[in-house]
């Protein structure tokens, strides 16, 4: 019923800013953040800043993983790409992110020589492995929850073919450690958190509940077609009016309450929650994936002993306080000035879900 009214016919969007501004006389200034890469950028795409109230504020937080990779992590694999024998691959935003020096990313490393392919999953990876048996294949596992169910079926398919010159370097996270984490920070000033839908549609609608269970900040698990995120933005901002923090499931066409429980099954099966530096949020505790013992094979960190250095940030970039929403991208004194799409700074430049990409291409 949301989608036909609200996706479907467009003349009833002025009936829910309507309803939006109403509810904003009770609560005064509403910010409100999404920590979700596809919203950040569906949001900029579809203008929805520009036509909300003066007094609604929408800020990106940590929902990039690229983004949220810290430097120093992407110094250790560009250290890697030079070892003979390697060859490094994973998505295509990840090729362009540079280290803790301008410039120096895997694309860069691959015009000197060093041996990079970019993939579209991690199973194409596995392919590169069996098809070159003399090659040691890593395959960068980047992303939330929304990713680590394929790589680790990508792991378990490579114990069951016995493909030993096949591993994973995991820089898997998991979101709730990173939300509760930025909440308990000493500069946290967000009023609700529209959800992500790609995230909840693995660990279910109830994954988000320690919002209002814990914290008593209203959540709302959304879509991503502008008549979801509206619909979104005013469920939350009806909770703040009333004063009764809950968690909504909008997106309810795909996500389920309790999730994917296949793909809970797989990741249980091969992860176990560990600690994870962030970028913007530092080491947080049980907040990445760690390989399981038994796939000790086919973890990167441990067949090539990896061990990233001590954190350095290129002088100027703000990346890690858009990251944490306290900088919106056009305050950062790089943006559109030494930081474009096409000479990145940082990573919220180079994603194609970071904010600054989104906030330079459509803002």
């Amino acid at each position: 019923m949301l989608y036909n009214s609200y996706f479907k016919n467009p003349k009833d969007v002025p009936l829910l800013l309507e309803k939006i501004e109403k509810y904003t006389e009770q609560t005064g200034p509403v910010r409100l953040m999404e920590i979700c890469g596809t919203h950040t950028m569906a949001i900029a795409r579809s203008g929805i800043r520009s036509i909300l109230p003066d007094n609604v504020q929408l800020l990106s937080g940590p929902g990039c993983p690229v983004c949220v990779t810290p430097a120093n992590m992407i110094d250790m694999i560009l250290d890697l790409s030079q070892r003979p024998g390697v060859l490094i691959t994973s998505y295509g935003d990840l090729l362009r992110v540079p280290g803790s020096a301008q410039g120096d990313c895997l694309l860069a490393r691959r015009a000197g020589g060093g041996k990079v392919e970019s993939v579209y999953s991690p199973m194409d990876a596995l392919k590169i492995a069996e098809e070159h048996p003399e090659t040691e294949v890593v395959f960068l596992g980047v992303g939330f929850e929304t990713t680590a169910p394929g790589t680790a079926a990508c792991i378990l398919e490579a114990a069951s073919r016995k493909l030993n010159n096949f591993s994973v370097l995991c820089l898997l996270k998991r979101t709730e450690p990173a939300i509760r984490s930025l909440i308990e920070s000493d500069d946290f000033a967000v009023n609700g958190f529209l959800c992500p839908g790609h995230v909840a549609a693995i660990i279910g609608a109830d994954g988000f509940s320690f919002l209002p269970d814990d914290y008593r900040l209203p959540g709302v698990v959304s879509g991503f077609e502008p008549g979801d995120l509206l619909y979104s933005i005013l469920e939350l901002i009806e909770m703040l009016a009333h004063g009764i923090p809950e968690l909504k499931n909008e997106y309810t066409r795909l996500v389920r309450q309790s999730g994917n429980p296949a793909a809970l099954a797989l990741m249980e099966q091969v992860f176990c929650p560990a600690p994870s530096d962030w970028r913007g949020l530092g080491l947080i505790e049980d907040s990445g994936y760690a390989i399981r013992e038994q796939y000790a094979p086919w973890d990167a960190v441990k067949k090539f002993s990896l061990a990233p250095a001590g954190e350095k940030e290129i002088p100027g970039c703000r990346c890690a306080q858009v990251i944490r929403g306290v900088l919106r991208p056009a305050e950062c004194p790089l943006f559109k000035k030494l930081c474009s799409p096409d000479n990145p700074v940082g990573p919220c430049m180079v994603s194609g879900e970071g904010a600054c990409a989104a906030a330079y291409q459509y803002e």
